[in-house]
């Protein structure tokens, strides 16, 4: 990234033209931004942000979602109401030796999302799984009583 001061050229008479030197300044941050790199998809600036797909599946509400390198111990589930909070962390350590260099490095990162169900569900009967890579829980849905009609005499 650079930089630095941007030079203000006059407009046609001589004039100072403050549209032309924000347009200049708008160009800088674009450039800026297309050079960052953000490392792997779901961790942009070490807060995991991964998507979450919740699916209705008739008598049961779908939740999948990617979280990749996480160990399905270092992963929790809270339900309240009609929300889902995920929670989770994940570490890595590599080390590196090369002609008398050594380098360790350690990461530790973690998140927590709540994700608002379109229904009201319960954890009674609920199933979670982590298979490469991907949480799927299902949640089955409270099923409500028919409204009875009461007569009035």
């Amino acid at each position: 990234m650079r930089f630095g001061l941007t030079k203000v050229t006059p407009t046609k008479g001589g004039l100072w033209n403050p549209m032309e030197e924000m347009v200049q300044m708008q160009d800088m941050l674009n450039n800026m931004f297309k050079e960052r790199s953000f490392g792997d998809r779901w961790s942009e600036t070490g807060i995991l942000a991964p998507l979450v797909d919740v699916k209705d599946e008739g008598s049961s509400i779908v939740v999948t979602t990617d979280l990749p390198g996480v160990e399905k111990g270092d992963v929790d589930l809270d339900i309240s109401d009609n929300r889902m909070t995920i929670s989770a962390k994940r570490s890595a350590s590599s080390e590196e030796k090369e002609e008398g260099y050594l380098r360790r490095e350690r990461t530790y990162s973690s998140f927590s999302r709540t994700v608002t169900l379109p229904q009201a569900i319960t954890a009674d009967g609920a199933k979670a799984k982590l298979e490469d890579g991907v949480l799927t829980v299902t949640l089955p849905k409270i099923q409500i009583e028919e409204k009875k009609r009461i007569l009035i005499e």
